[in-house]
């Protein structure tokens, strides 16, 4: 069964029989929720950060888009 939050891992939905790797939608959902999922993973081994059953440069985008979002990596406070 997979996890609740669709977080990365062993027993993410993407390590299911049959199941597509992850894109980049879910790149960006596993970005968005990277602060909570390391803190997660820190007493958890079956949740990790990182999706390695994914598609490869359009999960890493999205990922590095859901990242910057999630731990303010915005340009707004240059000035």
């Amino acid at each position: 069964m997979a996890n609740l939050f669709a977080a990365a891992g062993p027993s993410s939905k993407y390590k299911q029989p049959g199941a597509t790797p992850a894109g980049f939608w879910a790149g960006i959902w596993h970005g968005l929720i990277a602060p909570i999922t390391f803190i997660i993973s820190l007493f958890n081994p079956n949740i990790r950060i990182y999706e390695t059953n994914n598609k490869g440069r359009w999960y890493d985008f999205g990922f590095l888009i859901g990242a910057s979002g999630s731990l303010g990596g915005g340009g707004a406070s240059i000035r």
